[in-house]
């Protein structure tokens, strides 16, 4: 749904040469022309800049009567060919200025075509044949253009391949013309054709099959067209035709019309009509070869015409609810306008058609009535089409009906009505014989048009003209030029910001100009950024647009070179449309994607950051509210305003219509916060949207609303949806993100889930409301509760049974029942009618549900005629509510406690058991001893001790004190007891013994033997086992037993130095773990170079730093754990070491070397408690043996600082990615999946704080 709008315009008047121009090749080099007249080649710029005759040797005639039939822009070769009528192929040196004939036909020549890789060239004779040549015009061969075998006859169509070897001849084509066009594509055959009752450009495939056509504008015999011209990318037709029949004064019109495709349908986008003058009839013309949209042509006049068009799409501007979202196509003398607020529909279809009087050349729409548009035709006239009564002003408008009402549809869009023609009045700054004078137009307010024309004072001059209606009365309105500033250079586009009113002009080179259109006296002025700095882009741009970004006012433009440039900054250099809209930038991208990001939170740096990660495969795609995959090639071709539809293109020219997040998400949270709930729930509902978003958007205004909420769903299914949707994540952290500076507050600050308080909030809105309107919706907020409600639910279902009620909109109990039923399995629903104990609303859901009744009557029976506490006993162990039944049981006397007492042993309920029953009875002895004995079964026997002491189970508690190394609970009950000193004795002997130095706790042990079993030798040799050198000294003077010191002490001191073994193993390990990982590191490089050279894919190998393990290093052992089942723990801890394994070789050798040397670490840096070791050696003057175990210790600790940094290296981070490659089998793969790598062991912390060293030693 795109138009062709002209963005720039050269006219070059002072060129006259020799004689007539005949035709013209475009140097690519430089861009000039080179025309051949009958007299000369002449090279035209925007003057003559050269000239060679070709008289002068005698290739043409000097009398003007001979004929160049070809002309061919070699620049591989410097050099021009050129072909002559009378059969002389001629080489023009661009350097030399020499003509060389390469070659005479003595038949003559008829045309010249070289292949589009300039390899071969091929030349049609006198005699009917064709010749084909290399560059270096070689013959290859000549055939025949009829040939017997396939018949005669001029109307076919031969081809001929690249060997010139004929490959088909279509059938006879009745009425075929003379023109042929090959589309450079290499699908289609362009040619025209005569009808009966039409004049068609058709389409022929190369087997010389009709694909496709259409039909000229103009009646059977009106004109005959001169040429075909495909343009380089195979997007624009060019039709050049001629009058066949002479007008007023023997002239004929001559016209250039330009086509182009989509779904389809061919669109007449451009018609340059140039009069009967002979002078400005065209003599040639050409496409350029490098610039697809730029049409070269040359008058018989010798004036040099060239159009550079651009692509763009004319829709209305709208931000307001009132804009139809409009969209108008160019197609001829009709304005196809789709209105894409109301209807949809695929083009050539459209809400409806404008049919004017002569051929579309411009269309605008008002920016401020958007709905209004403003259309230029080919003859002058602006028609302007608004709401308001019907004006027709020349008699010759038409307005078709809708095409969407047609064929029985009722028509929801109305056309607008022609208010006025205007003519477009030209002054002295405006060429009067050129076509297209005003080629950019804008439609600021009801009364101002603002137009880009060319002016004639120089060739590189632009005119901004103001536009207004003419105030002179005469026989049809005028658009009169207000005023005019001449602008240095060629505008090519236009941009205006309806917020500000600026308008911002683009130059073809890409400065930037700002025209103050609405001051007392327009101009143009530079445009700069805050700094000062002037503004101009690298590179023209086909597509502007002003926005607000950071506070600041900047311009975008979208390249025809696909690169988007905001300011003078490259933002991105793969962007394929974009559009501006309220508070959003909304673009598509080479990457199949569409982007919309926020304007107000947007910042140059992290569109740049968005835009270079698009389509990558590390984003987090799945949130990201600003990013959606769309079909390859799509288009944006508007946005329908307060809405949430997008409207794209594909490449075929059908449409598509998405709703894309950001847009949906924006539009909800501006309903919700003006509480429009009805709204916002049906978009939610339609498009999926998580209803959480209700609340979640925010709470406080939320729970403030309920009855808002509740009168503007006024649906009970709604109502249930929304509860039944209901669920404890926080959508807008989740699903869909707050952007920045929104209204979204965070959760309430009433305490609670946020299901419950959700529930609980309509419930108590809906029964003050009309508790019978919304029974089925209150159900559903008991049964939608974190913990189910349905006891609750189930008595309001009972409670309508007993007690209907006559309202008009309440509900049964058959239904509410029924609908219950829907929500909650029936099992389950039964299972908890029968814990409420009513056996009436058991017998309600029981004859809804699918049991046979012999299977629950003879329970129910059963049941009734128990006592009221032992039944709800039977009823609550039955439906497995343990605690429950131990409270009802519990209630039915003494003669139940065994029951009781076994069933707090299955269900171990010991300490909801303890609570039911007075601490002095025997039931809580007895549950007392019984969790006891569970406790010491569980490895609890302390505890076990505590509950037998305090119910009187002394000797029991003792047992379980010993048993546990509880030795001050257990002396404190042996004196209770009491026990004789000599079992007391025994008994602390025995704990120290056994018990507390089995334990290493070395110093309680010596208390227990110096206080209670009065053993100071053996409370002394305690403490030097473990090694508590100043509590030994203590006890050796306090019993005076200096002995030991020789005997025990010194000994084991010289013993006690800790080993240093881990320091030979620490550097062992380090030095292997090196040359692992440039083993690994080694392997990954040979595979990204050896065995995937150019893949997309190598950084993800680069990223996992155990690629190898998956492949070349590993494949020896990485299939050996695959089998390893995970349900034994067992086995899980021996597979992890064996996993984890510092045989070399193996694939985590890496991983377990990083554990061995962590636990060295931490081991040494246990160590630090060698200070009271230092200690005692200096006290008896063994100084040397002291320094050396400092030096040492003080060594491995600075070896460990330094060589933290190499073996923890910044940036280690381990990836749980299964291991795949091109060299992984599928038992490797299966591994990696089923044991993922083990986690990298954290950087050990060194305690640096503690103070170890001993001043005195060296």
């Amino acid at each position: 749904m795109r138009n062709l709008r002209l963005l720039k315009s050269l006219r070059c008047l002072k060129l006259q040469g020799p004689g007539t121009p005949q035709c013209f090749t475009v140097r690519t080099d430089t861009g000039t022309l080179l025309i051949a007249s009958e007299y000369s080649v002449t090279e035209l710029d925007t003057r003559v800049v050269n000239e060679v005759s070709l008289t002068v040797e005698r290739y043409l005639p000097e009398d003007g009567g001979g004929t160049v039939v070809g002309i061919q822009d070699l620049p591989d070769q410097e050099s021009v060919c050129v072909a002559t009528a009378t059969g002389d192929v001629i080489l023009y040196n661009l350097n030399t200025n020499q003509l060389e004939c390469v070659g005479s036909v003595d038949s003559g020549l008829s045309a010249m075509s070289w292949s589009p890789d300039q390899e071969l060239v091929t030349l049609t004779t006198g005699q009917d044949t064709i010749i084909m040549m290399t560059k270096n015009f070689e013959p290859i061969t000549e055939v025949g253009i009829h040939q017997d075998d396939f018949g005669e006859g001029a109307r076919k169509v031969r081809v001929w391949n690249r060997e010139c070897v004929l490959q088909s001849t279509s059938e006879t084509v009745n009425g075929l013309e003379q023109s042929l066009c090959w589309k450079p594509s290499g699908s289609l055959i362009a040619a025209t054709q005569r009808h009966p009752n039409k004049h068609s450009v058709v389409f022929m495939e190369k087997n010389g099959l009709l694909h496709g056509d259409f039909t000229l504008p103009f009646g059977k015999e009106q004109v005959k067209v001169k040429e075909l011209l495909w343009n380089s990318d195979s997007t624009v037709l060019a039709v050049w035709l001629e009058d066949m029949t002479p007008g007023e004064g023997g002239q004929v019109n001559t016209y250039i019309q330009l086509w182009t495709v989509g779904n389809y349908h061919w669109y007449l986008k451009q018609n340059l009509y140039f009069g009967s003058n002979p002078q400005r009839a065209p003599a040639y013309v050409s496409w350029d070869p490098e610039r697809p949209l730029r049409l070269h042509l040359v008058t018989r006049g010798w004036v040099s015409l060239n159009y550079d068009w651009g692509w763009s799409t004319d829709r209305s501007h709208g931000e307001d609810g009132h804009d139809n979202a409009n969209v108008a196509v160019i197609d001829g003398d009709k304005l196809l306008v789709s209105t894409f607020r109301q209807c949809v529909v695929p083009p050539p279809m459209c809400a409806y058609d404008l049919q004017l009087p002569a051929p579309v050349n411009l269309v605008t729409f008002q920016r401020q009535r958007t709905n209004e548009l403003a259309a230029l035709t080919a003859d002058g006239h602006i028609s302007v089409y608004g709401q308001g009564d019907l004006v027709m002003c020349s008699g010759t408008e038409k307005l078709s009906e809708p095409a969407a009402g047609l064929g029985g549809f009722r028509s929801v869009t109305h056309a607008p009505q022609l208010k006025t023609t205007y003519r477009y009045n030209q002054d002295s700054h405006s060429s009067k014989e050129e076509p297209l004078a005003l080629r950019l137009l804008l439609w600021l307010r009801e009364d101002v048009f603002l137009g880009v024309g060319a002016c004639t004072d120089g060739p590189s001059q632009s005119n901004m003209l103001i536009l207004g209606p003419s105030e002179a009365q005469g026989p049809q309105p005028t658009l009169e030029i207000r005023s005019h500033v001449e602008v240095e250079g060629h505008v090519i586009s236009m941009c205006h910001s309806s917020k500000t009113g600026t308008v911002a002009l683009q130059l073809e080179d890409g400065q930037i100009r700002k025209f103050l259109w609405d001051s007392l006296k327009p101009s143009v002025v530079e445009w700069q950024d805050s700094t000062g700095c002037r503004i101009n882009f690298p590179d023209p741009c086909v597509q502007t647009a002003l926005f607000t970004i950071e506070e600041v006012r900047k311009l975008s433009e979208y390249c025809s070179h696909r690169k988007w440039q905001y300011c003078y900054i490259l933002v991105a250099s793969n962007v394929s449309s974009f559009v501006v809209y309220d508070d959003f930038l909304l673009l598509t991208t080479h990457s199949h994607t569409c982007r919309c990001f926020r304007l107000t939170t947007l910042t140059v740096k992290g569109l740049q950051v968005a835009l270079a990660a698009d389509g990558g495969q590390n984003q987090n795609d799945q949130n990201d509210e600003t990013l959606r995959r769309i079909e390859r090639g799509s288009r944006i071709v508007t946005v329908v305003p307060q809405d949430t539809r997008l409207i794209l293109q594909m490449p075929r020219g059908n449409l598509e219509t998405i709703r894309h997040r950001a847009l949906v998400l924006a539009q909800l949270r501006k309903w919700l916060d003006s509480q429009r709930f009805r709204e916002a729930f049906e978009c939610m509902r339609k498009l999926r949207i998580n209803l959480n978003l209700i609340y979640d958007h925010n709470p406080k205004v939320f729970l403030e609303s309920v009855e808002t909420f509740l009168r503007q769903l006024d649906s009970i299914n709604h109502i249930n949806l929304f509860l039944t949707e209901l669920k404890e994540e926080d959508t807008t952290t989740t699903m869909y993100p707050c952007p920045v500076n929104t209204t979204g507050q965070s959760a309430p600050a009433a305490c609670g889930k946020k299901v419950d308080i959700v529930c609980d909030a309509l419930r108590c809105t809906m029964e003050s409301m009309d508790q019978h309107k919304y029974c089925l919706s209150i159900l559903t907020s008991h049964v939608k509760k974190t913990v189910p409600e349905l006891e609750v639910a189930l008595q309001k279902v009972h409670e309508l049974r007993v007690n209907p009620t006559s309202a008009a909109n309440a509900v049964s109990a058959e239904e509410a029942l029924k609908y219950l039923l829907f929500l909650v399995n029936v099992n389950e629903l039964y299972e908890h009618s029968l814990g409420t104990y009513d056996f009436d609303l058991v017998l309600m859901v029981a004859e809804k549900s699918q049991k046979d009744p012999k299977e629950y009557l003879p329970f129910l029976n059963m049941l009734k005629t128990l006592e009221p506490n032992y039944q709800r006993y039977s009823i609550d162990k039955h439906l497995k509510r343990y605690r429950k039944a131990l409270h009802h049981l519990s209630k039915c006397g003494e003669e139940h406690f065994t029951e009781s007492l076994n069933l707090v042993k299955d269900q171990r309920l010991y300490s909801e058991a303890l609570g039911l029953y007075p601490t002095d009875s025997p039931q809580y002895k007895a549950l007392s001893c019984a969790y006891a004995e569970y406790l010491v079964e569980q490895q609890q026997a302390e505890q076990a001790g505590l509950l037998l002491w305090r119910c009187g189970e002394a000797t029991r508690a003792l047992q379980a004190f010993v048993g546990s190394a509880s030795w001050r609970n257990a002396l404190c009950v042996a004196e209770q007891i009491p026990l004789p000193s000599d079992q007391l004795a025994l008994l602390a002997r025995d704990l120290a013994g056994t018990k507390l130095i089995e334990l290493r706790r070395y110093t309680e042990a010596a208390i227990l033997l110096e206080r209670y079993a009065k053993d100071c030798e053996e409370a002394i040799s305690a403490l030097i086992t473990g090694a508590v050198w100043e509590e030994a000294l203590r006890l050796v003077y306090l019993y005076n037993r200096q002995d030991i010191i020789e005997t025990n002490f010194k000994p084991a001191l010289l013993e006690g130095k800790p080993p240093f073994s881990q320091k030979a193993m620490f550097t062992r390990h380090k030095t292997r773990l090196s040359v692992v990982r440039e083993l690994k590191e080694k392997a990954r490089l040979e595979l990204l170079d050896e065995d995937v050279p150019d893949c997309p894919e190598a950084e993800l190998y680069s990223e996992a730093s155990s690629v190898m393990t998956g492949s070349h290093a590993g494949s020896k052992y990485s299939h050996s754990n695959s089998r390893i089942s995970s349900r034994s723990s067992k086995n899980r801890r021996k597979a992890e070491r064996k996993k984890l394994s510092l045989k070399e070789g193996t694939p985590l050798e890496d991983m377990a070397l990083l554990h061995a040397l962590a636990e060295i670490i931490h081991s040494v840096d246990k160590m630090r408690e060698v200070h009271s070791l230092l200690k005692a050696l200096v006290l008896f003057q063994f100084d040397g043996q002291a320094g050396r175990l400092q030096h040492a210790y003080g060594e491995a600790l600075q070896m460990i600082e330094v060589a933290l940094p190499e073996v923890w290296q910044e940036g280690l981070q381990q990836t749980q990615a299964p291991i795949t490659g091109p060299n992984s089998t599928a038992n490797s793969i299966m591994a990696s999946f089923q044991q993922p790598r083990p986690s990298t062991p954290p950087t050990p912390k060194m305690r640096n704080g503690v103070k170890w060293k001993l001043s005195i030693l060296k």
